[in-house]
């Protein structure tokens, strides 16, 4: 996990309400999960269900990563020096991790 500094703004910062609004979105799908087991639903609609909660994540992700390259990575690059490559890095490896689900 990498550490910020203190009171820092992040990309994600002017549209967090949306941010939230969707992953409440995506919990809701999750707890609909749940309850699609517990009232042993048939797999192949469960199934239909984990695709459409993973695809819904890997959204949010992608646009998260995109803010995180307008923002941060941006913003280092303006700063220039070793700054720039450690947020690159950062974001190489945040999109190794995203390809890896």
């Amino acid at each position: 996990m990498t550490t910020t500094e203190a009171g820092a703004t992040h990309g994600y910062h002017h549209q967090k309400d949306e941010h939230l609004k969707r992953l409440r979105r995506i919990e809701g799908q999750i707890r609909g999960l749940q309850r699609m087991v517990d009232e042993d639903t048939y797999c192949i609609d469960i199934l239909t269900q984990v695709s459409a909660s993973t695809k819904a994540l890997q959204s949010f992700a992608l646009q998260l990563l995109e803010e995180h390259l307008r923002h941060c990575v941006a913003d280092a690059a303006v700063k220039g020096g070793e700054e720039i490559d450690a947020k690159v890095e950062e974001a190489t490896k945040a999109i190794g991790r995203l390809l890896r689900t």
